[in-house]
């Protein structure tokens, strides 16, 4: 897969937020925020967990194309909760991942864990339709924002109560770290090629910040390799295809985590 991919989902991206705002203007977002329920801490359910499984929602992706097509945000998500999952992520890029900002919402019905909105956020209208869906936080993806647009989103995002998971992919990266950004996110896929490297957590692993909690993401199957990045300071692991291409995710994330206690 080549570079351009993710310069046509952010191409993409643009030209349906433009279409969103037409539909719903950004105004009538805002006024109903005053609606939303508090926020839960990914942060701290992370901190707190013993495993940190971040379990993702995904039904397909470029690289993979589909993965779980028929896949039930109202079902699964709460059988990763009933597993032992720390916190959920939910895809709601529709055109690339085939997710839905309605995704977020049936899952928020329906478990009571910390949910990251996962998408390409650009705007700030993303952070409302978030917020307004129930997530408790969002990725920013340090590869597709100018850094001056990754401090007014996290700055936003915050503001609205949401917690920012940065993602990164090389040490250069790191200069988008600011002070509102709650955890650091190193993914393990490239995504210019989407090759999956999980050595990359290890090689970024001293490079971090080490007061902001640190997530490994993407490409994770085995739990020997969580039990090493553990090991040296990651408390997160954000893992979808492993379970999602299950016919019962929910029960394979439980047969991972009691692999993890042995």
């Amino acid at each position: 897969m080549e570079k351009d991919i993710l310069q046509e989902i952010i191409a993409h991206k643009r030209i349906e937020i433009a279409r969103q705002k037409e539909a719903v203007p950004e105004y009538d977002l805002e006024q109903k925020l005053e609606e939303c329920l508090p926020c839960r801490s990914m942060k701290q359910a992370l901190a707190s967990s013993p495993y940190g499984i971040i379990a993702e929602f995904k039904r397909r992706s470029p690289s993979a194309g589909w993965i779980y097509p028929t896949g039930n945000a109202s079902v699964i998500p709460p059988s990763y909760q009933d597993a032992g999952a720390a916190a959920l992520s939910i895809l709601t890029d529709n055109a690339f991942f085939g997710g839905d900002l309605k995704d977020l919402i049936d899952a928020r019905q329906s478990v009571h864990l910390p949910i990251l909105r996962k998408d390409f956020i650009i705007d700030r209208y993303q952070l409302l339709q978030a917020k307004l869906a129930g997530a408790d936080a969002i990725l920013l993806i340090a590869t597709v924002l100018p850094h001056e647009k990754c401090l007014a989103l996290s700055r936003q995002a915050h503001e609205l109560n949401m917690e920012i998971l940065l993602e990164i992919h090389e040490e250069a990266e790191l200069e988008y770290v600011n002070e509102y950004i709650d955890m650091v996110g190193v993914n393990n896929r490239n995504l210019g090629t989407f090759h999956t490297d999980t050595d990359n957590s290890f090689r970024l692993a001293t490079k971090l910040p080490e007061n902001i909690l640190k997530v490994s993401e993407s490409g994770i199957s085995n739990p020997t390799v969580i039990k090493e990045l553990g090991n040296i300071g990651y408390q997160g692991f954000l893992i979808g295809e492993t379970f999602m291409r299950t016919e019962k995710p929910g029960n394979t994330l439980a047969e991972f985590i009691k692999s993890l206690s042995l």
